[in-house]
């Protein structure tokens, strides 16, 4: 089997892309398209393998996981049809682990991610009870020393005023007004070159496991920790 690895030639063909988005430009260009193609789904494949050694992926394999090129232009002002970027996602399997795994490579602008992108209203309103009742051990996790040296912060859109039902004096206002939760980690394409990367992202996912219990767990049971599935 081919290593695993994200070559030059899979970061050089979005930059072709970037300079030539365009139908006919990209229909003569297919087959080297499908090349690449086929390099990502082997790496994405290998990346499946190492995240289920330490957590239980419902996505079935690194194919299923890549997001279309084709991009979907029907609500945007940005018209044009392809993405210079490859993507992808795993979904963690059942209903008692929540969140999810983004993994997005593009020139000068890699990065993965990991958490809840949008929260449904009910979702986000057990979390922010679950913070309002006890934040101290979700502040033990974003204070982590090697949490914080992976991912700084604490990512996500957030509102400036109270959400409602909740006091702008509440000891956890700062994590309440959070819309989204998300842990990002920036790579260089020298990083994404190398052929360690695979367990370097897998590595980086892992970190972020205190945090997706905590949020699974937050939305799996009521604050008297009763199961709600």
């Amino acid at each position: 089997m081919s290593k695993p690895i994200i070559t030059k030639s899979n970061l050089d063909f979005l930059n072709l892309i970037k300079k030539n988005n365009n139908r006919d430009w990209f229909n003569e260009h297919k087959d080297r398209y499908l090349t690449e193609l086929k390099n990502l789904e082997l790496f994405a494949d290998n990346l499946l393998v190492e995240l289920n050694k330490h957590d239980v992926i419902e996505t079935v394999s690194g194919k299923k996981s890549l997001h279309r090129i084709y991009r979907d232009v029907r609500f945007s002002k940005e018209k044009t049809p392809y993405n210079t970027h490859w993507g992808g996602s795993f979904k963690r399997a059942s209903k008692s682990r929540r969140g999810s795994y983004y993994y997005h490579l593009e020139p000068g602008n890699s990065f993965v991610a990991i958490g809840f992108w949008g929260p449904e209203p009910g979702d986000l309103k057990r979390i922010r009870d679950e913070f309002s009742y006890d934040p101290k051990k979700f502040r033990s996790i974003l204070k982590n020393k090697t949490f914080i040296k992976t991912f700084g912060n604490l990512k996500g859109e957030q509102i400036k005023t109270s959400p409602k039902g909740f006091n702008a004096d509440d000891e956890a206002i700062d994590l309440l007004r959070y819309k989204q939760f998300l842990l990002i980690k920036k790579f260089t394409d020298k990083e994404v070159l190398d052929q360690n990367f695979v367990k370097t992202a897998n590595s980086t996912f892992k970190i972020s496991r205190p945090f997706l219990d905590y949020m699974s767990e937050a939305l799996t049971t009521d604050t008297n920790g009763i199961s709600l599935v």
